[in-house]
């Protein structure tokens, strides 16, 4: 999912660099969803091991 956030930047900068300003923007929001939908996710994930617990680190 990060790689996903990624690559919406990505896009969003060459799209910037390039003029397509509709196609920016609407790539940066798409990335910014995905990265804090992968925030969320890996804090419930380290809630959840911690409360297994179980370690991290596999």
């Amino acid at each position: 999912m990060l790689g996903w956030a990624l690559t919406f930047l990505l896009v969003a900068i060459i799209a910037g660099v390039f003029g397509f300003g509709g196609v920016a923007s609407a790539s940066v929001s798409i990335a910014q969803v995905i990265f804090f939908v992968f925030l969320v996710l890996f804090v419930v994930s380290l809630v959840a091991g911690a409360i297994r617990g179980r370690s991290p680190i596999a």
